[in-house]
């Protein structure tokens, strides 16, 4: 399993992991890695910023702040792993209009 873990992109990994854990009524993930060339965390294959919007059940009552640990330590081992930059836009059910 680990082997296959590894032969997955960054995205795909994120994916997995955000449907798995939070069941998402809609999900979007689009890696901004390339608008950071040169920056800090950059590298040059990419895959180190991205943008991640989940509308989740898993979200309803939750402060912003609590949402957002939530994510981050689904994702320990993707920011241990070069993950450098995470844009969140986390959402219950009851606040898509």
């Amino acid at each position: 399993m680990t082997e296959l873990k590894s032969q997955l992109s960054r995205a795909s990994r994120i994916e997995n992991l955000v449907k798995e854990r939070f069941a998402p009524r809609s999900y979007e993930l689009i890696d901004d890695s390339a608008k950071h060339a040169g920056h800090a965390g950059a590298r040059p294959g990419g895959e180190t910023h991205y943008r991640l919007r989940i509308v989740s059940e898993a979200f309803a009552g939750l402060s912003r702040v609590a949402r957002q640990r939530l994510v981050h330590e689904a994702l320990r081992d993707e920011f241990d792993t070069g993950l450098h930059a995470l844009s969140l836009e986390l959402k219950g059910p009851d606040e898509t209009g």
